[in-house]
């Protein structure tokens, strides 16, 4: 380890921070039902991880560009996640799973916007930034592989926990800089880049609707089995890792157009599969998403670092994310129970629309 670069410390603590999320996400609302007969529990249940997450971003990345640190929210973040992600193993009903959910927010939303940042921070080439991001791809990939082959709702618990750990071993290794304090309000950045992050929630509101009844979908009306469900979100991981790569070396397109492009192609994506008839069409569609996602994510955060403070307007960023995560399910869990499933696609579809209007605002 003695012998790796910088960029590859990085990479590495960005894959086993990704995988140890996503090996616990892709298959939660699975777990959260086994505990509940209520499907608006469920979509509750969701929502309490990524309400904890917003506040904590918000606070820990103005934190951070106001005491000019990165590492020390990097690693108690990553030790954090490794004791609450661990503790869902011992959550055996809704009340517990509920808290364990929250710390999970809590200690998640402290680290990523200040991994963002040592990030764009720590490259003198700028390209690379969208290599090292892709790692996050890359990290989903391995969870959602990992969770197929564990194929057991206990054991994917203690493996998050573990690769929490592995990836703080790869912090201690990352040098600190000496990062100049910005102390640029919250609110300002918010206003000069609202119609960024107004286009962004509305998204990703639609989106996260459709990611909480998915599973629910795929294998309750699609017979689909976890492995095959796994399948399907490789489709998606792996298309945004090569996406991701290549614009750190091919695409030059400006990161405001990325954005607006990743906003814009998610409609299709709801409307193809709001139409599905077998668990493998939802393979190509969760390609696609995979390239909007890698266009908004590394447009949207690039040109906010670039722009702004970068911990506090990333902070922002994926705070906003986690106010779609919080809304999301809970607008997929009162649809599904006043309509149907598939009433969630059709929702996701005209939201989507409204947001790619708004980011045709952005400058």
């Amino acid at each position: 380890m003695q012998q790796m670069g910088i960029s590859n410390l990085i990479r590495s603590a960005t894959f086993f921070q990704h995988a140890g999320v996503s090996i616990v996400y892709i298959f939660m609302p699975i777990l959260a039902q086994n505990l509940t007969t209520s499907i608006f529990e469920v979509g509750i249940t969701i929502a309490s991880f990524f309400l904890a997450q917003i506040l904590s971003s918000m606070y820990f990345g103005r934190i951070s560009d106001a005491s000019g640190k990165r590492l020390i929210f990097i690693r108690v973040g990553f030790l954090a996640c490794a004791a609450m992600f661990g503790l869902h193993y011992v959550a055996d009903n809704s009340l517990y799973l509920l808290l364990v959910r929250l710390g999970a927010g809590v200690a998640s939303g402290m680290m990523v916007p200040a991994m963002l940042a040592y990030t764009y921070e720590s490259g003198k080439d700028k390209t690379k930034v969208a290599s090292v991001i892709s790692f996050h791809a890359l990290g989903w990939l391995a969870g959602i592989v990992a969770a197929g082959i564990a194929n057991n709702e206990k054991t994917i618990f203690l493996i998050s926990a573990a690769l929490f750990l592995v990836g703080l071993v790869f912090t201690m290794r990352m040098p600190q800089y000496a990062i100049v304090k910005e102390t640029d309000a919250t609110k300002s950045v918010i206003a000069r880049n609202k119609f960024l992050f107004l286009s962004l929630l509305f998204r990703h509101t639609g989106a996260t609707a459709v990611w909480t009844i998915l599973p629910l979908v795929l294998t309750q009306s699609l017979g689909a089995k976890l492995y095959e469900v796994s399948m399907v979100y490789v489709a998606n991981t792996i298309t945004a890792f090569v996406l991701m790569n290549l614009m750190g070396t091919k695409i030059h397109t400006k990161n405001v157009t990325k954005f607006k492009i990743g906003i814009g192609l998610t409609v299709f994506v709801f409307a193809g599969m709001a139409v599905m008839s077998s668990w493998w069409m939802a393979i190509p569609w969760m390609a696609l998403v995979g390239f909007t996602w890698a266009f908004l994510y590394i447009g949207g955060s690039i040109h906010l670092m670039e722009n702004n403070p970068k911990s506090t307007s990333t902070g922002i960023f994926n705070s906003t994310i986690a106010i779609a995560n919080v809304i999301g399910p809970v607008v997929a869990g009162t649809i599904a129970f006043y309509y149907d499933q598939i009433s969630v696609m059709y929702f996701a579809v005209a939201i989507c629309i409204v947001a790619f209007a708004i980011s045709l605002k952005i400058k």
